[in-house]
């Protein structure tokens, strides 16, 4: 190999790769929600498997949209593009994309926010930021999930309540430490908080800065995950 040759920058390498498996996982899951129309011929053990595989490719498609936002932050790409959405359609919008693995493991799905509440945020970031943390509820819980959305004297306050184990005494004790540096020791749940943690910082308003916060209780006597945002 020349000198030349020696000198790629693997990480543009890296996150061209990642945008070229995402465009490939999506039409996965597409196939997957078209097959979600004929599940009704599939016995107990192939919903179970199907819906199983769609939450996986979910999954996937999250990590690859965290990793190619972390190489534009890297490298100042990623504006935020902020705009006034309703917060009900974002919530609307996650629950549909689980719709297939919440209903095969009959998972409780209630969304708690007014229809009228509208919030300026970027739209793409916090929907992959909610979706990531409620797949992760998805995975932990019970029997049901509640998001629920409200205006504070700080802002909006977004919750995701599950009736679970709650998270680890050593997340909840090294949560900070989690939100602020990249820990790979930690696994995908160091990334998406990390990830998490990022993008709620970036959005910023009348000198105030969005936050999360992590503790156990809540609605549910599961995992209460934060999300606040200015």
């Amino acid at each position: 190999m020349s000198g030349s040759d020696s000198s790629i920058d693997f990480a543009t390498v890296l996150a061209s790769a990642a945008h070229d498996m995402k465009n490939s996982l999506c039409l996965l899951i597409q196939s997957i929600d078209n097959l979600q129309q004929q599940q009704q011929q599939l016995d107990g053990n192939g919903r179970e498997e199907l819906s199983r595989i769609h939450y996986e490719a979910n999954r996937l498609n999250i990590n690859l949209l965290q990793l190619l936002s972390l190489y534009r932050i890297e490298k100042n790409q990623l504006p935020l593009q902020i705009d006034q959405y309703y917060i009900s359609d974002l919530f609307e919008e996650v629950q549909l994309k689980n719709e297939m693995y919440s209903a095969q493991k009959n998972i409780q799905i209630e969304i708690q926010a007014d229809s009228d509440l509208l919030w300026y945020f970027d739209s793409d970031l916090i929907s992959n930021l909610i979706n990531d943390m409620f797949v992760n509820a998805l995975r932990y819980t019970k029997s049901k999930l509640v998001l629920r959305a409200e205006r504070t004297e700080d802002g909006l306050a977004i919750e995701l309540h599950d009736d679970g184990p709650g998270y680890p005494e050593f997340m909840l004790e090294n949560a900070d430490t989690l939100m602020k540096d990249l820990n790979l020791a930690a696994g995908r749940t160091g990334l998406g908080l990390f990830f998490a943690s990022l993008i709620a910082k970036a959005h910023k308003n009348h000198g105030k800065t969005g936050f999360i916060r992590l503790s156990n209780g809540g609605l549910y006597g599961g995992a209460m995950f934060s999300l606040f945002l200015p």
